[in-house]
């Protein structure tokens, strides 16, 4: 298994991963005009001819038959050309001396906050190989792509978690707060904001703080909560120093988590090593390792031990890595309790 910049041959395998997704993955749609574009955009933006606005880097989990069966990737910059929305939770003090009451009221404000940071997205693993350690490989591989290539990014990354809706695409805080104002099911309304399709929001949405206290309570309850099936991704990017700061998104209210892009443990803790012949050692370690080729990058799961002359690499994960001994690659272990 090794995580793969996207090719234009990929898009009829992408096309049967993004059926299998179901609602809440909104930046994978199922829609074969829409992810050959967005593998268009990968490729321009690898070759540098898309704008910050445009850029988005596109990545693939090969397995060993060749098959995709899983993505992610990283925009350079939201919202620089379009409206980026999200919800900041707040508060609102209501007082009054003279009766003796004190009143500290929940709001939701419609923010363009986080216009112009990058943004991790279009993390999904297929079902079938969300084990050893799959799931992580293909997530924190586009960290030492940014490690390697962090002038094309923001300073600031963020994550949009998916929040909590059950099998049938039914969201509690959509039916309590959105479809007031849409007039339409949840799954119709993030796929069209997925798309890029986002003028809408501006338009039907409201301007004013939302007083949390006026939505039931299944609504209230899911704010800043994840699907349970995305809580494995979210304690991920936990443990490489992610946060939640206030920020939810707009029609599920599931969590939108930041760090700065140096302050990511696998950009800050990542070494250019040289790769050495692997020889078996003692208390091997798994580490994640790139070429750090910007036009075939390419990163697979080593398990091996750092030495001071390098990193022993066997020779098939280098001629996947597209690489032989003695070039440099960028390395890191998989996680902190690795180190």
């Amino acid at each position: 298994m090794f995580v793969r910049s996207i090719a234009s041959s990929d898009l009829d395998s992408l096309l049967e991963l993004a059926r299998s997704t179901g609602v809440g993955v909104t930046t994978l749609p199922a829609n074969e005009e829409r992810l050959a574009r967005r593998i268009n955009v990968s490729e321009r933006s690898v070759a540098g001819s898309a704008s910050q606005s445009d850029a988005n880097y596109l990545f693939v989990l090969q397995d060993p038959s060749g098959c995709v069966v899983g993505t992610s990737a990283v925009a350079a910059a939201v919202g620089l050309d379009e409206p980026w929305y999200n919800y900041r939770v707040g508060l609102s003090v209501h007082a009054s001396r003279e009766l003796g009451v004190y009143r500290r009221l929940q709001t939701l404000f419609l923010t363009n906050d986080l216009t112009g940071v990058a943004e991790l997205c279009s993390l999904f693993l297929h079902a079938d190989f969300r084990h050893s350690n799959n799931g992580a490989l293909l997530s924190k591989s586009r960290f030492l792509f940014l490690a390697d290539f962090p002038e094309r990014f923001a300073s600031k990354v963020i994550a949009e978690m998916r929040g909590v809706s059950d099998e049938s695409g039914h969201s509690p805080f959509w039916e309590s707060l959105g479809r007031h104002f849409f007039k339409m099911d949840f799954s119709q309304a993030d796929y069209l904001s997925g798309i890029g399709n986002k003028s809408f929001i501006a338009e039907l949405m409201p301007q004013h703080p939302v007083y949390v206290d006026f939505l039931s309570e299944a609504a209230r309850e899911v704010i800043g909560q994840v699907h349970e099936k995305t809580r494995p991704a979210l304690s991920m990017l936990q443990g490489e120093g992610f946060s939640y700061q206030g920020y939810v998104d707009i029609f599920d209210a599931g969590p939108t988590v930041e760090c700065a892009l140096n302050q990511i443990r696998a950009v800050r803790d990542s070494k250019v090593v040289t790769a050495l012949p692997h020889q078996v050692q003692a208390n091997e370690r798994a580490y994640l390792v790139s070429n750090r080729k910007l036009h075939d990058f390419r990163v697979c799961l080593v398990h091996s031990r750092m030495i001071p002359e390098g990193l022993p690499i066997s020779n098939e994960v280098l001629s996947k890595l597209n690489l032989v001994a003695g070039d440099t690659v960028r390395a890191v272990p998989l996680s902190a309790r690795e180190e």
